[in-house]
């Protein structure tokens, strides 16, 4: 089965690409390279029976410019909006992650890549089908 990112990370990133046309895109990415598969475990290895990336990877430098740096205000934006989007399973971002383990609460996160050049995302297995609008304010939605 040909590997394809979620409908959920589609819109994600096209929610970025819409509102900062300009952006970085050097960290960005959703499919396991050799690394990711070598560890086996990651949701950017496309599932077996799918085919469906349920991880994506987005570069920092949203301004295209490194200033003024956002990212860490869309990445608590989405921690909140993941309280109630059953499609986000969790976000790693500056050596910090959140999830409904912790009650979408930052927590710190241990793992070799820090996530200091980009935030990652890691959705359900509802985001597979449901590819709809990303609510937070500063990727075009409202309060």
């Amino acid at each position: 089965m040909k590997p394809r990112l979620c409908k959920a990370g589609v819109q994600l990133r096209e929610q970025f690409d819409d509102t900062f046309p300009d952006r970085d895109r050097s960290s960005d990415g959703w499919i396991a390279d050799a690394r990711h598969r070598a560890g086996g475990t990651s949701d950017h290895i496309p599932c077996s029976s799918t085919g469906y990336v349920r991880a994506v990877d987005l570069d920092r430098d949203v301004s295209g410019k490194a200033k003024p740096d956002l990212m860490p205000d869309i990445a608590d934006q989405l921690r909140l909006l993941a309280k109630t989007d059953k499609r986000i399973k969790y976000i790693i971002f500056e050596s910090k992650i959140c999830s409904a383990k912790s009650a979408w609460r930052w927590r710190t996160y241990t793992g070799i890549n820090k996530h200091r050049h980009h935030m990652h995302v890691s959705f359900s297995i509802k985001g597979d089908q449901d590819g709809s609008f990303f609510n937070i304010p500063l990727l075009g939605g409202s309060l």
